[in-house]
């Protein structure tokens, strides 16, 4: 079965549940008008691209055609009140048909299930999850005016479609702006009579719009799968392992920081949101940092912000320091009511300690130390509990840690080819009697993982499932 009735992003689903059918009609009309048909259609194109980013080209299109074919019918001057309603309504019978020709949904059963209104938004709010890694490739120079002379509106159509599944988590404003000012570089120079020249000018002055583009995907594909809380540590334990010398208490104000940009400025449809706020955290992270390490100083020394956040995020991690271990939590404080802080603390000191542990096996760490805490501070004996679980835990965890961690420091300091053979090598140590084709099945699964997951911008979702 098929999904899927997709009004504009823009359109503000809680309100159209209070107000109802002349609500969603009024804002999508409100839209086209103001918008006119063309620059509708782009928005159109862009808002169901991200939200079902593995649909294919043609089901968007589908998609796209019914919605703009709708909107411009019944917006229309002297348009019967009943147009939309009825429109809409067929439009989602043709969502929940066997053959529907829009992109598909897991979600869509269960929207099918329910009738009027109430399926249309359901529908509506149906979202794919972000890609892992961001799939589109620019053509060259030279094949992006090959395609662009042959058909125009494809060029563009297909263009958006690619970019904006892609980087579907990047805010709308940034997606906007970012692939306005492609289209317009690719129409400007392919007519140019010196394309190269043209280009190369084009490409620099879209620089940062590029690296926010890539950045807010990033960004907001973490804050999709983590939440706020979750967020905030993540880039509190990538602090630590990048400067190990700063304290806790430097780096979780900037931790949090990050985690307020991402969900102030992910959803927001304020143009400047996503850079404004950004651009102030790198500032703020400069300020406090530079003095601190001579990377991130090296880093701050740019004149462009943009560049240093990016910068920053793609520094490796520093080399372990020279600490005492770590003292844990003890019951007491994990069950009192700054518990969390406790725990979080403590795994900040493990991160800053173990430097090539992946982010997927801290975050792992951090689920698990909050479902401890869920499970047994509110049981008769929260000691003993927590006690039990503990032990637990050592025996499940204390191998992943020193396997993860053993993986990410190899794979982060060896060529790749010698970090497999060195892999190998290892592999066939460890098991004797495994068959040589088990060995290669190994080999290629902790080799996809380090590939994948010891990277300072490791697609969350993808990496926690490979944990």
């Amino acid at each position: 079965m098929r999904a899927a009735l997709a009004l504009l992003l823009l359109l503000a689903t809680a309100d159209a549940i209070h107000r109802g059918k002349a609500y969603v009609r009024e804002k999508v009309c409100q839209d086209y008008r103001m918008l006119g048909k063309e620059n509708f259609r782009t928005l159109t194109i862009i808002a169901n691209s991200r939200k079902y980013s593995n649909g294919t080209f043609e089901e968007i299109g589908h998609l796209v055609r019914e919605i703009v074919s709708l909107a411009e019918t019944c917006c229309a001057d002297g348009a019967e009140p009943s147009c939309y309603e009825a429109g809409s309504t067929a439009l989602s019978v043709k969502s929940c048909s066997a053959d529907s020709p829009f992109p598909a949904h897991p979600g869509t059963a269960e929207c099918c299930a329910q009738q009027g209104l109430q399926r249309k938004l359901c529908l509506a709010a149906l979202r794919h999850p972000p890609q892992p890694l961001p799939r589109y490739l620019q053509p060259s120079d030279k094949e992006l005016c090959q395609a662009f002379r042959q058909d125009p509106r494809e060029f563009a159509d297909r263009f958006l479609y690619e970019y904006a599944s892609s980087y579907s988590q990047a805010p709308l404003p940034v997606l906007l702006g970012s692939t306005r000012t492609f289209l317009s570089m690719v129409s400007t120079c392919c007519i140019s009579p010196a394309p190269t020249a043209c280009f190369l000018k084009e490409k620099l002055e879209r620089k940062t719009l590029s690296l926010l583009t890539l950045m807010s995907n990033r960004i907001c594909s973490r804050f999709s799968a983590y939440g706020k809380d979750k967020v905030s540590f993540s880039y509190l334990a990538s602090l630590a392992q990048k400067v190990p010398s700063a304290s806790f208490e430097d780096l979780l104000p900037l931790a949090e920081d990050a985690a307020e940009v991402s969900s102030q400025c992910c959803d927001s449809v304020a143009e400047d949101c996503m850079q404004k706020k950004l651009l102030e955290h790198t500032a703020k992270v400069c300020a406090a940092l530079s003095a601190q390490d001579r990377r991130f100083a090296d880093c701050c020394m740019g004149k462009n912000l943009m560049e240093n956040h990016f910068c920053i995020l793609a520094l490796p991690p520093a080399p372990a320091p020279e600490l005492p271990e770590a003292s844990e939590p003890s019951n007491k404080e994990l069950c009192g009511k700054d518990g969390a802080l406790r725990a979080t603390r403590f795994l900040f000191e493990l991160a800053r300690r173990q430097p090539s542990l992946p982010e997927a096996v801290l975050a792992k760490l951090y689920d698990t130390s909050g479902k401890l805490r869920g499970e047994c501070c509110s049981t008769k004996d929260p000691s003993a509990c927590l006690d039990s679980q503990r032990k637990r835990m050592e025996a499940e965890l204390l191998p992943l840690l020193e396997k993860a961690g053993q993986l990410c420091g190899h794979y982060n300091k060896l060529p790749f080819l010698e970090f497999k053979k060195r892999l190998r090598a290892s592999l066939a140590q460890a098991e004797p009697e495994a068959s040589p084709a088990h060995l290669e099945r190994l080999l290629e699964q902790r080799a996809s993982f380090a590939s994948t997951c010891c990277l300072p911008d490791a697609p969350p979702l993808l990496c926690a499932s490979k944990v």
